[in-house]
């Protein structure tokens, strides 16, 4: 294992490998970037099949981290943390969490922790025990910003409300046809903002509970997955897993917008440069998914999730940036906003 001769790597500023055999803990902490402010960025507990896939996932996250953040105008830097499992089988103990929790107070602010895919909410409440630097609390606990699905579909959709006016030039969303990847904590939500807004939903699901749901409440079409993606559609919106954009499914499009919540919607650059060819407008994953980040970075004291959402509704004027820079510039839309969040890192000192 070569940290940096790993593809990931983005010259991070720290890589941290954790062991505490007691706990059974084997965990790498990334920190990608602090000139903005300490590195937030959540914990994944995952069962990955090798030490260097581990590594690989801690670099990427942390520097995509750094972008978000940056794009979000946060005081924040880039960071992750993953904790190795045994197996799928297998969740996060306690004891790896309250070892993990001591690692992260040894940074002493330098990484701020947060839930991830394999953690949650309450596990954050076990890791504030040793460590203060935690985020993404429940809103039971004093300062907790509580689940941040809806912060984040409201950001996303804030981000379509953007993108409707750049690609078509229309303000609002009355009439057009949205299909939805994914109904979970955030596409959910905005499935119901969407329905709100006076538009034709299309929806697919793995849960099927969770498809009957949308149709039943906010009239919208269940179609299999293939069929969602070759749809007629104004704004194709994936809140699933990531990697759903390669080049065969970029082809299958007959979107006119792709803007949803998912992270690392493509599955490499090339899909950037191919939507662009196709005239189909991308709003980058991290500059409108960043919702979440945002309703974390207000928690404490004080916290109010109305604070939150009005530094969420920014997120739409950063996306306007975008893609007037993508075009003047004549760039894919995710190349573009990469340039400008490494020109805002670099008004920072790098």
């Amino acid at each position: 294992m070569s940290v940096f001769r790993a593809k990931s790597f983005q010259n991070h500023e720290n890589v941290f490998f954790c062991w505490n055999a007691k706990a059974n803990l084997r965990c790498i902490i990334a920190i990608h970037n602090t000139l903005r402010g300490p590195a937030l960025g959540g914990c994944r507990a995952w069962a990955y099949q090798s030490e260097d896939e581990a590594l690989d996932d801690v670099l990427r996250l942390s520097h995509g981290m750094s972008y978000k953040a940056a794009m979000a105008d946060l005081a924040l830097g880039g960071g992750k943390a993953v904790i190795l499992l045994d197996s799928p089988d297998v969740r996060v103990t306690e004891k790896q969490l309250d070892a993990f929790a001591y690692e992260v107070e040894k940074l002493q602010g330098r990484y701020i922790t947060a839930e991830d895919v394999g953690t949650t909410a309450q596990n954050m409440i076990q890791v504030r025990k040793i460590t203060s630097h935690v985020v993404g609390l429940p809103r039971a606990e004093k300062g907790g910003s509580g689940n941040p699905g809806p912060v984040t579909a409201h950001g996303v959709f804030k981000g379509i409300l953007a993108a409707v006016k750049h690609r078509l030039n229309q303000d609002d969303l009355s009439g057009l046809r949205v299909s939805i990847q994914g109904l979970g904590n955030v596409g959910a939500v905005l499935c119901e903002l969407l329905h709100e807004a006076g538009c034709e939903i299309l929806v697919y699901d793995i849960n099927e509970q969770a498809c009957k749901k949308a149709q039943a409440d906010f009239g919208a079409q269940i179609l299999p997955s293939e069929d969602l993606l070759k749809a007629e559609v104004d704004v194709f919106a994936p809140c699933a897993l990531g990697g759903i954009l390669d080049k065969d499914t970029v082809q299958m499009l007959k979107a006119k917008i792709v803007a949803g919540s998912a992270n690392n919607q493509l599955a490499n650059q090339e899909q950037d440069y191919q939507l662009k060819e196709r005239n189909i407008l991308y709003a980058p994953d991290y500059v409108i998914n960043a919702g979440g980040l945002i309703n974390a970075s207000f928690e404490g004291e004080g916290y109010t999730r109305e604070s939150a959402i009005k530094h969420v509704d920014r997120l739409a004027d950063t996306l306007l940036e975008v893609f007037a820079y993508a075009e003047r510039e004549d760039l894919p839309t995710g190349i573009a906003a990469d340039h400008i969040a490494e020109s805002r890192l670099k008004k920072k000192g790098i």
